[in-house]
């Protein structure tokens, strides 16, 4: 009987501790407070938006040629009607030369014409006045009113030459605007296709030719930004917006939704988008930046001050949470009741209290209802 004790005893001895060994061990989970604090609702861009300039053109010549003066340099200042680029066209400023010439050969061929004709209606009337007293014939009265009519008529054909003329002219500086690009607004100059003494080639419809000048007004920038369609019904002109660029690693800037596109833009490979564009609440802070610069927008579409909320990683697929019981370092399933949400934290309705702990770290294995976990806190 005593053999058999011992051997009972030294059997649960070692199920005992073979139980130990291979018992689960609880699992480190992280866990957060639940606690009070701001709630908002926001909508973010689904790609990188870019900084553009509310004026920016992309200049070409009307016709092609070589360029014979190039005015300006990449990152000039210029005026609105500066000169910026010009094609060679002696042709064109010898054409308006003839032409000039031809308005002033119109009138003086019209200077006598008309005097002509002045003197042919004196003598038409002179010859009326002696037909009257009986000393010159009907017939020699009726050939100078004749001849005064005929260059009266030349007097009038060569007024309308000197229009003819003058239209010739305007007609051929008219040309000469086609070989020159002025400033259509006060800018910088961007980049330049083209040097000196190239031939410059206008873009013709359907081939995407460079242009020769691309000129921007950095004075006044937006943000554009792609919306997913979903989220387009949700935004609306005037609402706030936080801007974020790389370039200023840290630093927020306020903004304010200007306009929502009005149709859908389907790019290749991505999902459909709507663009929107954004103001900068203080035109001042966004001096310096660069017309290209990559910003990312976050819209502001409510905001709920102090309510009860928890980090947003920790809500699960039907509402559901992982509240930690202390008693039985447990994990335990329950509903909650959502509100205002964003990326970084959601609005608690219903089904928590501040001081209970949640896990967070649900992306850990074995992370669920029922499993025995060591907590980790997480302010």
């Amino acid at each position: 009987m005593r053999r058999l004790a011992l051997i009972v005893v030294i059997v649960a001895v070692l199920a005992g501790g073979l139980f130990w060994v291979t018992r689960p061990k609880p699992l480190p989970v992280v866990v957060s407070e639940v606690g009070t604090g701001k709630v908002e609702a926001t909508l973010a861009n689904t790609r990188a938006g870019t900084v553009e300039a509310c004026q920016r053109t992309k200049l070409s010549t009307i016709m092609g040629g070589r360029i014979e003066i190039l005015a300006v340099k990449e990152g000039d200042k210029v005026k609105k009607g500066q000169l910026l680029l010009k094609l060679w066209n002696d042709d064109q400023q010898a054409n308006a030369g003839l032409a000039q010439a031809q308005v002033v050969l119109a009138a003086k061929r019209s200077e006598e014409a008309c005097i002509a004709a002045v003197n042919a209606e004196n003598e038409a009337r002179r010859q009326a006045e002696l037909r009257a007293k009986g000393f010159v014939s009907s017939s020699r009265e009726e050939s100078a009113r004749t001849d005064a009519e005929v260059r009266r008529a030349a007097c009038n054909t060569a007024r309308a030459d000197i229009a003819q003329a003058e239209a010739r002219l305007k007609a051929t500086r008219s040309e000469q605007g086609r070989v020159s690009l002025y400033a259509p607004f006060d800018g910088t100059v961007a980049k330049i296709v083209g040097e000196l003494g190239e031939y410059s080639t206008p873009s013709p419809p359907g081939v995407p030719t460079p242009p020769a000048i691309d000129l921007i007004d950095d004075s006044c920038l937006y943000v554009k930004a792609p919306m997913d369609e979903v989220d387009a019904p949700k935004i609306v002109p005037g609402q706030p917006v936080r801007i974020t660029l790389d370039a200023l690693p840290g630093k927020v800037l306020a903004g304010k939704v200007r306009r929502v596109a009005p149709y859908v833009s389907a790019v290749e490979k991505q999902a459909r988008t709507v663009d929107i564009e954004v103001d900068f609440v203080t035109p001042t802070e966004a001096d310096g930046l660069l017309v290209g610069y990559s910003a990312d927008v976050e819209i502001i579409r409510d905001t709920r001050e102090q309510v009860l909320r928890i980090p947003t990683a920790a809500l699960q697929e039907g509402s559901k949470v992982l509240v930690y019981n202390p008693d039985s370092s447990k994990l335990e399933a329950r509903v909650v009741k959502a509100g205002v949400a964003n990326w970084e934290y959601t609005e608690i309705l219903d089904g928590l209290k501040a001081g209970e702990r949640i896990a967070t770290s649900l992306e850990r294995a074995g992370i669920k209802a029922g499993a025995k976990v060591t907590p980790e806190e997480k302010k």
